[in-house]
């Protein structure tokens, strides 16, 4: 799907003057969900500030490798898609999440876990790994001059972490499947489209598009709805016969490929959509104005700044729901 075994694999380093410009990032507000609320943390951790601590670390990381924005954005929706965003994702075990296949080459633990490392030395026990990964996914989309969302707080972490609860919509999935999936976790098909803006940083490995190229749906001929100049650039990256696994990025424009903004839109309604997904939301009649408004419209980091709040809300667990862990890779130890 969506996030599904996709993620940037290259960005150029934004120069000093672009990151001042982020410093004037829009600032989004939103209504409270359920029991989350921004501002959960504050008066918490002593004299310490638990975002800006987060903050620090994705910075910090950001700039030694900026493949970080679609990594988190990824990591999120795997989280949140399962069980509820409860960091279940970040649980080690050999039957825990991280081991199914859509997962196993989710990265970005590294960033949790420092920013995880700060917090307790800060403030010990009191901040969810469920936030952190919040927060940590806002602050790289805003770094992705994607602007700047407000994260609501006030999760706890999960208990449980299988691999055969993962069950993630596939790349080919039709449109109206994928939105009862959406339906499923309380989002409409407009926070779908929004969500999928996500892929304006990815990319696609040749397996998840391959059959577009040379035989789909097993007719011997490419996908009538990809740009013919898109399916012969395409299948010299992914020979037919060739197991190589390279990649492709989903937003096809390259001056806006690695920025968090619209172009994505913009390129799947010119049938240069990289998952059969992707250029299905161009076409389906269900989707498609909503494809078209976005393309051509400002307010695109508004919206998705929305969707990202109303996708971190799903299934969460508050108040004394869950727990608040103490290593993001391991349950509390319980006692006796």
């Amino acid at each position: 799907l969506l996030f599904h075994r996709i993620e940037k694999g290259k960005y150029k380093m934004l120069k000093a003057t672009t990151v001042v410009a982020l410093a004037v990032g829009l600032l989004f507000v939103s209504q409270c969900h359920g029991a989350l609320q921004q501002g959960f943390y504050e008066g918490k951790c002593g004299f310490a500030d638990v975002e800006n601590i987060v903050g620090g670390v994705v910075t910090s990381r950001f700039f030694k490798d900026p493949t970080i924005v679609p990594a988190l954005l990824r990591m999120q929706f795997h989280d949140c898609f399962v069980n509820g965003c409860d960091a279940s994702i970040l649980l080690d075990g050999i039957n825990s999440e991280k081991t199914a296949i859509p997962n196993q080459s989710v990265r970005g633990y590294e960033i949790i876990d420092a920013a995880k490392a700060a917090l307790e030395a800060a403030c010990p026990g009191v901040v969810s790994c469920a936030d952190i990964i919040a927060m940590a996914t806002r602050d790289a989309v805003f770094l992705g001059r994607g602007g700047r969302y407000n994260v609501q707080t006030g999760r706890r972490d999960g208990l449980v972490s299988l691999a055969k609860n993962v069950d993630l919509p596939s790349p080919s999935i039709s449109v109206s499947d994928s939105v009862k999936a959406f339906n499923r976790k309380r989002l409409n098909a407009t926070d779908m489209v929004y969500l999928l803006g996500g892929h304006t940083v990815g990319i696609a490995h040749c397996s998840l598009f391959k059959n577009r190229l040379y035989n789909f749906q097993g007719t011997g001929n490419p996908d009538p709805t990809m740009d013919p100049f898109l399916v012969n650039k395409l299948r010299s990256k992914c020979p037919q016969n060739v197991t190589l696994d390279n990649t492709a990025d989903l937003d096809q424009n390259p001056f806006s490929s690695l920025i968090v903004d619209n172009s994505y839109y913009r390129q799947i309604l010119l049938r240069r959509g990289i998952l059969q997904i992707d250029q299905e939301l161009a076409l389906d009649p269900v989707t498609k104005a909503t494809v078209t408004a976005t393309a051509g419209a400002y307010d695109f980091s508004t919206n998705f700044g929305q969707a990202m709040i109303k996708l971190g809300a799903v299934q969460v667990l508050t108040g004394t729901q869950g727990e608040i862990r103490k290593s993001c890779r391991a349950v509390n130890s319980q006692p006796a």
